[in-house]
Parts: C-alpha cells; sequence; structure tokens
C-alpha cells in the first residue's frame, strides 16, 4: 500500500465573537508578512472588514479581493494576485471558500477558512468546487485549511435556509457511505473505516439534534458547524470525498446542470438522499422525517425546480465523475424508472 499523508486543520476556533483574533491567531500559527483576504460582495461588510481590522492590529499587510462566483476564472484571479503573500484567508460562503482554498492550493500558499455561512462541509475539507466551462461544477482536490474561524454570532444571522442546507449536506453521509461500501464490495475500492464511521456519526448526531436546530439559536449554528468540520475532516481521513458524496451527490450536480435556477447544494443532496436511500433498499422515510424537522427541503415543490428537470437529473446523475461507483450503476435510471422513484418517495 502506497504511503499518505493525512491533512487536517492545526487549530479550529469555533464560538460567538472569534473572527475578532483572527489576527492573533494567524501569529500564533507563525504566520507573517502580507497577507490576502478572498471575500465576496456582501461577505465584505458582514466580515471581512472585522478580519483585515484584525489582522493589521498584529502588524499583517492586507490586501483583498472580492469573487463573485466560484469558476476557475475567479481561481485564476486570486491566484494572480498572490505572488508576494505568505497567507490566504477565506472570509464568505462556500463560493469564497472554494475559490480561495483552491487559489491558494494552486501558488503553494496555506489557507484559513472562515465561514459566513454553515451551508455544505467545504468548510474544512481538501474539496472545492468550481465550474469550469461546459463541465458545469467540478469537486477539485485542494489543500486542507491549516486554520477554521467560525464565528457562530456571524453565522446565525445568514438566511436560515443556509443552516438547514448545511444540516441537509450531513443528512447526505448516509447514502455516501452506502456507495462507498457498495463500490468497495463489488470493486475492491479502498475503504476507510475510521472515516466512514466519523462521517456516518456525523450524520446520526445531527438528526438526534433536529429539534434543536432553530433559527437565531446561537448553539444551533455551533452544532451545524462543528459537524461540517467533522465531516471535512473525515473526507481528510479518507483522501477522498467518499465520506461525504455518493449518487446523491451526482443527482445534485446533475441538476446544476440542467435546471434553469438550481436550488442550494446541500438542499438538492438532501432530496437525493431521500431518493437513494430508496434505491439502497433503506429507510428513505426515516431521512424525509429528519429533513422536515430541520426545515430543509424534501420536495421539487420546496426545492422550486420543476418536477420534469429532477427526473432529468435522475436519468443523467450516473453520467456525472463516470469514476465514482454508486447504487445508480453504470448504466442509471431510465426515464420510467426515475420516474417511479420520484414518485414513490413523494419528491415529485
Amino acid at each position: 500500500m502506497n504511503p499518505r499523508k493525512i491533512e487536517l486543520p492545526m487549530e479550529i476556533h469555533t464560538g460567538p465573537g472569534v473572527i475578532k483574533n483572527t489576527g492573533i491567531i494567524c501569529k500564533d500559527l507563525r504566520f507573517k508578512g502580507k497577507v490576502m483576504v478572498v471575500t465576496g460582495y456582501k461577505t465584505f461588510n458582514i466580515a471581512a472588514k472585522d478580519v483585515i481590522g484584525s489582522l493589521e492590529a498584529e502588524g499583517f499587510e492586507t490586501e483583498y479581493v472580492k469573487v463573485k462566483e466560484a469558476s476557475m476564472e475567479s481561481v485564476m484571479m486570486v491566484k494572480e494576485n498572490l505572488e508576494d503573500m505568505s497567507l490566504v484567508l477565506g472570509v464568505g460562503g462556500g463560493k469564497v471558500i472554494d475559490v480561495a482554498k483552491m487559489a491558494a492550493t494552486l501558488a503553494g500558499l496555506s489557507f484559513i477558512s472562515v465561514p459566513t455561512a454553515a451551508s455544505h462541509d467545504g468548510i474544512a475539507s481538501p474539496r472545492a468546487s468550481i465550474r469550469d466551462g461546459e463541465r458545469g461544477s467540478v469537486s477539485m482536490k485542494a489543500t486542507s485549511p491549516i486554520g477554521v474561524i467560525a464565528d457562530t454570532d456571524i453565522i446565525i444571522k445568514a438566511p436560515f435556509r443556509l443552516l438547514a442546507s448545511g444540516c441537509a449536506d450531513i443528512v447526505s453521509n448516509y447514502t455516501a457511505i452506502l456507495d462507498w461500501k457498495l463500490a468497495h464490495r463489488l470493486l475492491n475500492e479502498r475503504y476507510s473505516e475510521s472515516a466512514a464511521a466519523l462521517s456516518l456519526m456525523t450524520a446520526k448526531m445531527i438528526i438526534k439534534s433536529a429539534d434543536a436546530i432553530k433559527e437565531g439559536l446561537e448553539r444551533s449554528a455551533r452544532l451545524v458547524v462543528k459537524s461540517l468540520i467533522s465531516s471535512g475532516i473525515a473526507i481528510s481521513i479518507a483522501g477522498t470525498s467518499r465520506p461525504a458524496s455518493g449518487s446523491e451527490h451526482k443527482f445534485s450536480h446533475a441538476l446544476d446542470r440542467i435546471a434553469p435556477k438550481p436550488a442550494l447544494h446541500g438542499e438538492q443532496c438532501g432530496v437525493g438522499t431521500i431518493m437513494m436511500m430508496h434505491l439502497h433498499g433503506g429507510d428513505w422515510r426515516f431521512i424525509k422525517d429528519a429533513l422536515k424537522k430541520m426545515h430543509a427541503p424534501t420536495t421539487a415543490y420546496e426545492l422550486g425546480i420543476e418536477p420534469e428537470y429532477i427526473i432529468e437529473a435522475l436519468t443523467k446523475a450516473h453520467t456525472i465523475r463516470k469514476e465514482r461507483y454508486t447504487i445508480l450503476g453504470d448504466r442509471g435510471l431510465t426515464r420510467e424508472a426515475a420516474e417511479k422513484l420520484a414518485k414513490k418517495t413523494e419528491v415529485i
């Protein structure tokens, strides 16, 4: 077996007001010199200003760049500005963090993740979801963040829909693990018991705590952030996104490509998990009930996507990342089977 390096965040800071300690945290991690803050147009005022102020108070020279979308153009634009930098901080939602993470990886720099919302498990994972031309969104290998600074005061002020989406992304670990086990049994794909156990434990924990996830509650933000970080660490241990991405993610990526207005990543994965759990012969109603408790969508109507696109995405999902074997197999679902599945699970 080939030796493999597991990269994990060195420090994780969560709680109310931790963003004000960004400069001290970076100093403790032995960074100095110029720092690049990658942020979004809305998140600049929400969080990046505080990050820049905290860094400059500790003697760091800072520059910032605002990005609109998670595309290769954005990644390359950020990378071009990293020549004299010692560190990159991604301050924003999932798209900002993915762009900052990928640009830092390509430039060979360390990266710190400063999420302003808890909408998916990219906060601490060694993957970045980047739109690459006609291929749509692709999951790219990146360096794990050296640190995570998750200020729950800021996260809880983000729209509650984002938090519910993060919960749904964690719930999708259930079918991701079933797909991984299937590929291990049928194709002898490398499987990590410890990564799978951590991923599943995280999903079970979020479902067990579903009643405690409420709008405006700081404890809810802390719980979801810790779960998303835990999910990201499972990916790092496995050296693949397998513990948190299976057939339900393929369905979500297919929807991204064909739906005129896709929903949030986690929301789509949650709905995909209901249907994929049925294909696995598992308790899909348990998944559906859990998502409902978390106020996450469970139907096409709640996603704001027409039923025809759900059916089409189900028939095309197997063509996404063909090297990744799942319950969808190599041939996927026929249109009739897809429609029957979506109706049976009450998605349409």
